[in-house]
Formats: C-alpha cells, sequence, structure tokens
C-alpha cells in the first residue's frame, strides 16, 4: 500500500513576524542608502564629464574621452540599480504580508529576495574573475617588463 506523502508547512508565529518586520525595516534602509547612491554616481557622472568636456585641451587627446566616462558611470547606476531594487521590493512585500499578514505577499517578497541574492551573488562572481584575470595581466606584465 502505497502512502500520499504529507505536504509539510511552516507556521509563523507572532516572533517571527517580529524578526521579518526588523528585517524589513534593514532591507528598506540598505535600499533607500541605494537609491541615494545611484543618485549622487549619475550625478557625479555628469558632472565629471562635464568637467572633462570643458576643461579638456584642444589639439591633444590623451587619456579617455569624456563620453565614455560618462557611459561608464551609467552602465555602473544600471548595474545597481537591479539589486538595489529588488530589494526595496522586498522590504516593501515583506511590510505588506506581515501588517496583513498575506501569505502571497510574502511569497513575492521571498522571490524579491532570491533575485537580489543571485545577482548580487553573480556579481560578485564576475568581480572575482575581473580580479583574477587583472592579476594575471598585471603578472604577465611584470614578467614582460623584467626582461627588459
Amino acid at each position: 500500500m502505497e502512502t500520499t506523502p504529507e505536504k509539510k508547512t511552516i507556521e509563523i508565529d507572532q516572533d517571527i513576524l517580529k524578526n521579518l518586520n526588523t528585517i524589513r525595516k534593514w532591507a528598506m534602509f540598505f535600499s533607500i542608502l541605494g537609491f541615494i547612491f545611484l543618485g549622487l554616481v549619475i550625478i557625479i557622472g555628469i558632472i565629471a564629464g562635464t568637467f572633462l568636456s570643458v576643461f579638456k585641451s584642444g589639439g591633444a587627446s590623451a587619456g579617455v574621452p569624456e563620453s565614455v566616462i560618462i557611459i561608464l558611470f551609467f552602465v555602473l547606476v544600471v548595474v545597481y540599480f537591479f539589486p538595489v531594487h529588488f530589494l526595496f521590493r522586498f522590504s516593501k512585500q515583506t511590510a505588506h504580508a506581515v501588517q496583513n499578514l498575506d501569505k502571497e505577499a510574502l511569497h513575492k517578497a521571498f522571490r524579491s529576495l532570491k533575485s537580489y541574492c543571485v545577482y548580487m551573488g553573480v556579481l560578485t562572481i564576475l568581480g572575482l574573475c575581473l580580479y583574477v584575470v587583472a592579476l594575471i595581466v598585471a603578472g604577465s606584465s611584470m614578467a614582460f617588463l623584467k626582461g627588459m
């Protein structure tokens, strides 16, 4: 005779709800700081681009063009917008779930938290790979310079 497997459930008591509410508040704090940081990066990118375009020397084009620097700043903003947005959504959805005891909102909140963690994990892996490549390039450059 086969028995049907029981569906396991987890009950959320008041202590867990308090902890979720505390986590939500910190997530909101960090997401607001993230949005402020992104705004500052946009302002700094615009100022840097304007400064470089106004004070560039006429004939000599030494260095990176100012348009590339502005584009890099905006790429940085776009890359870091998504984790900040995921964290903000997690906070808002968790607030709704805790206040209204809404199971579906809690599911959405945890999906947002999962998206945040996956996105930050991929960014971390990409950053580590870039560091390894930079170390290899630096090491090979030093080996090349040693022979001079």
